[in-house]
This record gives C-alpha cells, sequence and structure tokens, in this order.
C-alpha cells in the first residue's frame, strides 16, 4: 500500500485532506432545507406572503385558521420578525407585542411526491412540514 511508505506526517495530511473533501461533499448533497420546497420549477421559502405562494403553488388543498399568536411585529415593516429573518438592531426596528393569525395550508403535490403543510403567521410563511405521500384527486 502507498502509505505504508509515507512518513507520519504526510499521512495526516492526507487524512485530513479525505476528511475534509467527505464533510464539503455531503454538505452539497444534502437535501434543501425543510423551510423551503420546489412548486414546479419555483422555491418556495420561510418569509414568502401568503399570495406569493399561492401565485407560484395554486389554491391549497385544505386551508384553514388556527387561531392567533402574539408575535412582535416590526414597526417599520409591519411584519412578524420571524425565526430566521434577522432585524437589524437599528432605532428604525422598533418592535412590539401584536396577534397575528395564524393560517394552515395543506398543498397534495401528487402521489409521487410528499404533501406539505404551511404555517403562516400574520401572512408570512413561518414554517414548512413534510406529511405522508400525496394522493390522486
Amino acid at each position: 500500500m502507498v502509505l505504508v511508505s509515507l512518513d507520519c506526517d504526510m499521512k495526516l495530511q492526507i487524512l485530513k485532506t479525505a476528511a475534509i473533501t467527505t464533510v464539503l461533499a455531503i454538505a452539497l448533497l444534502a437535501p434543501e432545507s425543510a423551510a423551503a420546497f420546489r412548486c414546479g420549477n419555483k422555491l418556495v421559502k420561510e418569509g414568502m406572503h401568503e399570495t406569493e405562494v399561492v401565485a407560484i403553488c395554486g389554491t391549497p388543498t385544505s386551508m384553514r385558521n388556527l387561531g392567533f399568536a402574539v408575535r412582535l411585529i416590526d414597526r417599520r415593516t409591519g411584519y412578524p420578525g420571524l425565526p430566521g429573518l434577522g432585524l437589524s438592531r437599528s432605532p428604525a426596528h422598533i418592535l412590539y407585542p401584536s396577534e397575528v393569525m395564524v393560517t394552515e395550508y395543506i398543498y397534495n403535490l401528487g402521489p409521487r411526491k410528499f404533501m406539505r403543510r404551511l404555517i403562516f403567521e400574520g401572512g408570512l410563511l413561518a414554517s414548512v412540514e413534510t406529511l405522508g405521500r400525496g394522493y390522486r384527486e
């Protein structure tokens, strides 16, 4: 074997390079975030408005209002500060508590794909969950 004739430092360097390459390959081949999915050839991700999602994916299979939740609203934009959407710490971004409508959309993408459960808070996509296999309508 080739590694037998190499000194210890060279073996260590080869193993480090192999480990880094493996980690990078896994990161690149990992599936996209569960907080995003494809509708046709467009990407739907957290922070999108309900109307944008409906324009991309069409009418959901089912839609229901889950009630209200208290969220911090950005005074400048009027939108909730959703997890993962960083807000600036500048004085212009003053947050205040407010009730927002929580809505659930279910998309059946067909029998060969998984269904998706989208939760909107205050009109913005807050989370995407993968459900079981879809079905023929």
